[in-house]
């Protein structure tokens, strides 16, 4: 057996390639389950008041809060194009001080007095506002004699935060790719990305309602994929809506989870799963308010989940005296607003909004070039407004703000703070299944159970075996064993190793692990959870360990978890050094157990030397050294990110934080 066969070992005696899955999943679904049984509790009014109040509060404390609005719109009409029967007006008003938000105002020729007015959340687009798609869904809202506000999202459109004006190209990938890129960098600071895709559309309702054409007690949203989440997320916050239609998204996260569909940062609201939310909530914060769910039969996002969701959502307007009020439109289509579904809503708003009972006649599309819609000179805001802030900013400024207010507890109060904080994290991954504060999960600690097996490495100067154990329920670690022949039985002191892909990447670091065993020491390769031998099998089409694929859609499931892969992977580490005291010929002695660590994995070795006085010496070798600096860096590198983050982590620490704690302790 060679260096390059060991990295494609795989344990063959016990199944370990769906064991984080089914772990992840296990947990999911026992959520899930309690939130069924909370949303079946409901039977008045008060109490689906209290859970509706709960849950806005909850997700919002998620996502870091909203941003302020205290600051003017400063709203500017750029220009206005005429149309048949209708104008529409280039509106840019700030969403926040610096953020520019571009929108296209559709109005009815016939306005003559206060009407229903409809903001138009777009989906993944390149185009949004401007997209055949959407200029089509807002023609039939127009036509239907509503006013309507279609915005452009975060990433898209005219607002894409990565453009470069001089090059006239983005650095980082439109819609998805800029959502992950900025959205990763908000979760340290104990934010969502979402909360500014909320805040937008907030702050168009608060335009519209500035407008004398606009009933300011009607005004509905509506949107679909990207744009019916954030018509969902305002469902749950604005009671200013008087009216909703969410397209394209509204399922169930059970129906979402299993089908392996990873989505992007703004579709992730950390912990609402480990407190019992669901699309369901979304729904019956509405009630007794419309509602018409816009789906899709050969959708990505799983019709079962919609129908599910809907039927039971039901009986919260019949409690309510509205038992008409919740309905649900299906065209035979895939993934998009389809012409069925902005007649439908075109009929849906015009009844709910207008109090008109219309038949929307079939629109031939009046599409217009993107360049006609544009609301700035050059199509883009970077390029108009030199002084436009992104989420960048946003982050840096939140990193800048959090660093301060940590500096203001005294070091002793702040160490023990933060170590509280990561224990939590890492001991407990503990998270409430239920409003009535039933609790489960947890990292439930096990005997470790080693098993060994000695591999025929061909090689002069190694020796090597496979070890694995039990981490904690559920859940195997492995690592491979590696000692210098000359050695032969001798008790030596261990190191263990923590890289990216662990003993699936061997090849690079072979120089170093034979520097150490000739030197007298055994050196364990770690796999985490996930890596190595533990690699899992792929639940989706994208490759294992790249963005979106099944680590990452993992992560992102425990992270609504209010969990993290950071923190199971640190625990990993952990048992690790509990694996280490016991080791077969190593000496057993607490003052020499070294861990060297190299790449984004380093995160896991800082955190667990950070918490255990076992670790004699920690060598970090490249990686990050500090969350802060890294979610100021305007590029970086995508690859593994996810894993590593343990949201709200800078609330508490960073990882210096942590080295200067641990040199202290050992002076």
């Amino acid at each position: 057996m060679k260096i390059t066969d060991l990295e494609t070992w795989r344990l063959r005696d016990f199944d370990v390639k769906d064991q984080l899955r089914q772990y992840v999943y296990s947990r999911s679904l026992a959520a899930f389950a309690a939130g069924d049984r909370d949303r079946d509790a409901i039977v008045t009014q008060e109490q689906l008041e209290t859970r509706r109040k709960t849950m806005r509060a909850k997700l919002l404390e998620q996502l870091g809060g909203l941003p302020s609005s205290d600051a003017a719109l400063e709203p500017c009409v750029t220009e206005t194009v005429a149309f048949a029967e209708y104008r529409v007006e280039k509106i840019v008003f700030q969403a926040r001080p610096q953020t520019y938000v571009t929108a296209n105002l559709y109005v009815p020729d016939d306005v003559r007095s206060p009407r229903g007015a409809v903001v138009f959340a777009c989906g993944h687009d390149m185009l949004a506002k401007h997209s055949i798609e959407y200029q089509n869904a807002c023609q039939y809202l127009v036509g239907a004699g509503l006013i309507v506000m279609a915005i452009d999202p975060i990433g898209q459109g005219e607002r894409l935060s990565y453009y470069d004006p001089e090059t006239k190209q983005t650095t980082v990938g439109w819609g998805t790719g800029e959502h992950e890129h900025a959205g990763e960098q908000c979760w340290p600071l104990g934010d969502g990305i979402a909360r500014y895709f909320l805040h937008d559309m907030m702050r168009a309702i608060d335009y519209l309602v500035t407008r004398p054409e606009v009933d300011s007690g009607k005004i509905g949203i509506t949107g679909n994929s990207g744009g019916g989440m954030q018509t969902c997320m305002a469902m749950l916050v604005d009671d200013l809506i008087a009216a909703a239609a969410p397209g394209t998204f509204l399922s169930s996260r059970e129906a979402i989870m299993l089908s392996g569909k990873p989505q992007d940062a703004e579709q992730i609201w950390p912990g609402m799963t480990a407190i019992g939310f669901d699309h369901e909530d979304s729904l019956l914060a509405m009630a007794p308010r419309p509602v018409l769910v816009l789906a899709s039969t050969d959708d990505f996002f799983p019709i079962e989940g919609t129908r599910r969701t809907v039927e039971r959502a039901r009986r919260f307007w019949a409690m309510c005296g509205h038992a008409d009020g919740l309905e649900l439109f299906e065209d035979e289509a895939v993934h998009k607003y389809t012409e069925h579904h902005a007649q439908a809503a075109a009929m849906f708003f015009a009844k709910h909004l207008n109090g008109e009972a219309r038949s929307v006649r079939h629109v031939r599309p009046a599409l217009a070039e993107p360049s006609l819609l544009w609301c700035t000179a050059s199509g883009q805001v970077k390029s108009d407004y030199a002084d436009t802030r992104t989420i960048w900013e946003e982050n840096r400024d939140r990193a800048a703000e959090l660093a301060v207010m940590r500096s203001r507890l005294s070091e002793q109060e702040r160490e023990l703070q933060a170590r509280s904080w990561l224990k939590q994290k890492v001991f407990d991954g503990r998270y409430a299944v239920s409003l009535n504060d039933n609790v489960m999960g947890g990292r439930r600690t096990v005997p470790l159970n080693p098993r060994y097996l000695a591999l025929p490495l061909a090689d002069e100067q190694l020796r090597v075996r496979s070890v694995f154990w039990r981490s904690q329920e559920l859940l195997f670690s492995h690592a491979l064993v590696f000692r210098n022949v000359q050695q032969g039985d001798a008790s030596l002191p261990v190191t263990i190793a923590v890289w990216n892909g662990g003993t699936s990447r061997l090849q690079p670091h072979m120089p170093w692990i034979r520097e150490q065993c000739a030197g007298g020491r055994i050196v364990m390769v770690l796999d985490v959870a996930g890596a190595g031998a533990l690699a899992p099998n792929p639940v989706n089409t994208f490759p294992v360990d790249a963005p979106f694929g099944t680590i990452h859609k993992l992560a992102m499931d425990l992270f609504w978890l209010d969990d993290s892969l950071a923190a199971l992977r640190t625990f990993d580490v952990l048992r690790a050094l509990d694996m280490a005291e016991c080791l077969r010929g190593c000496v057993h002695a607490d003052d020499d157990i070294h861990v060297y660590t190299h790449g984004t994995f380093s995160v896991y070795a800082q955190l667990a030397a950070g918490l255990d006085r076992r670790v004699a010496k920690l060598e970090v070798v490249g990686g990050c050294h500090s969350v802060s600096e890294w979610v100021q860096e305007r590029h970086y590198d995508i690859q593994d990110r996810v894993a590593t983050i343990m949201p709200g982590m800078l609330r508490y620490l960073d990882l210096p934080d942590l080295h200067d704690w641990r040199d202290s302790e050992l002076d």
